[in-house]
């Protein structure tokens, strides 16, 4: 169990709050699909791993003494296959190192297999108090399609098991695959709400260069996937589904009941701060009045040969205000209570251009209220060109 070291209602320093995130970059097999920073290892020393972690914790807490934490977000690759003892080595190296809210949210990603969710009791002993669960498909020949290791059944038993033992679950489900319809995604998503989730990550299926799936796209042997109606329909379809089961939607992939939105990701999309440790995780920081952007190496034995060397970090850059407007912009629209003008304007030193806000509200893609800007649903579909024409001055 990891160490208190002062808790606070509110977590301190730059608006957004402060939290942490940690990459484990192993999977057992890589999905077709998957475009995350993952890699399969025969042999894996979680001992060495456990000591490059809590060193590149001691050296960012170096730098942030004092900071409050409201989450630490275990994240991959495949955080289930870490081991027990280095989920509670990690805890109690943080928070021996910062203080804590009392409302703090400590997640880790899951795939359902038996074995894996056979861990959920330890990594609860070791603190974790919210699960995220990989279930991406609820009948067995989509999960053989998206490369997943386990069938329907383990995944539902899985949710079971981990509602019983977390204090909050999410699930992650993946919509316009391969072949499906309306009704089946329909049916899909029902049944999993009949299971009273709070929490749900609903993506679309995309298809990204450098994956299995991008090569067998351009070859054209990718086939019976949606067109782009379709899977318009699949998100309006979503979105009406979710709120007749009391899940809102207060991001753009994101559905909760009122107080079970992920407080980490909401740490990103407010633009607060937040440490990112392990192979290819990104971080903000605001260090002595600048806003830095951090990166760390990609390759896992790169990573650990650099941490045993100082740092695992590969660049630590400076964001300009207009680049911290810019990403304000697209962060912010994303959620569905949008964004502050004025903080906008506090960012960019400039206002938005007015004539574009209007012709946008008239087009009925975003609503202005007092100081709030944010997407509507219809404009939730078109979230690039929205951000692309308030960018033009």
């Amino acid at each position: 169990m990891f160490h208190v070291k002062q808790a606070h209602d509110e977590p301190e320093g730059p608006a957004g709050g402060f939290a942490l995130y940690l990459h484990w970059p192993f999977c057992k097999a890589k999905c077709p699909y998957c475009d995350f920073n993952s890699h399969v290892r025969a042999r894996i020393d979680q001992t060495e791993w456990r000591d490059a972690y809590l060193a590149e914790i001691d050296r960012f807490a170096d730098e942030t003494a004092g900071r409050t934490l409201r989450s630490i977000f275990f994240g991959g690759g495949t955080p289930s296959l870490m081991d027990s003892s280095l989920v509670d080595a990690i805890l109690d190296r943080a928070t021996r190192h910062w203080r804590v809210s009392n409302d703090m949210e400590i997640t880790l990603e899951a795939n359902p297999t038996s074995v894996e969710a056979g861990r959920f009791r330890a990594y609860r002993a070791a603190g974790v108090n919210r699960v995220s669960l990989g279930l991406q498909a609820l009948n067995d020949a989509d999960l053989r399609r998206l490369g997943r290791q386990h069938s329907a059944a383990e995944g539902l038993a899985a949710y079971d098991l981990a509602r019983e033992t977390f204090e909050r679950v999410s699930c992650d489900l993946i919509y316009a695959r391969q072949d499906q319809t309306l009704s089946t995604w329909e049916a899909e998503l029902r049944a999993l709400l009949d299971r009273k989730p709070d929490h749900l990550s609903l993506y679309q299926l995309t298809i990204e260069d450098g994956t299995a799936f991008g090569s067998l796209h351009k070859a054209g042997r990718l086939r019976g996937l949606p067109d782009e109606d379709l899977a318009a329909e699949m998100y309006q379809l979503t979105g009406r589904i979710t709120a007749d089961a009391g899940l809102y939607p207060y991001e753009v992939s994101n559905y909760a009941r009122p107080g079970a939105e992920s407080r980490h990701n909401l740490v990103y999309w407010h633009m607060g701060d937040y440490v990112g440790i392990g192979p290819g995780a990104h971080g903000r920081l605001t260090l002595n009045g600048q806003r830095l952007a951090t990166e760390t190496h990609l390759l896992p034995e790169t990573w650990l040969k650099a941490v045993k060397s100082g740092s695992g970090e590969v660049s630590r850059e400076t964001l300009l205000p207009a680049n911290q407007a810019d990403e304000y912009l697209m962060m912010g629209l994303r959620l569905s209570e949008g964004i502050s003008l004025v903080r906008h304007q506090r960012l960019s030193g400039k206002t938005l251009n007015p004539d574009r806000i209007a012709w946008l509200a008239e087009c009925e893609l975003i609503t202005r209220d007092g100081d709030r800007l944010a997407a509507t649903d219809a404009g939730r579909l078109l979230l690039n060109r929205i951000i692309l024409e308030l960018s033009v001055s």
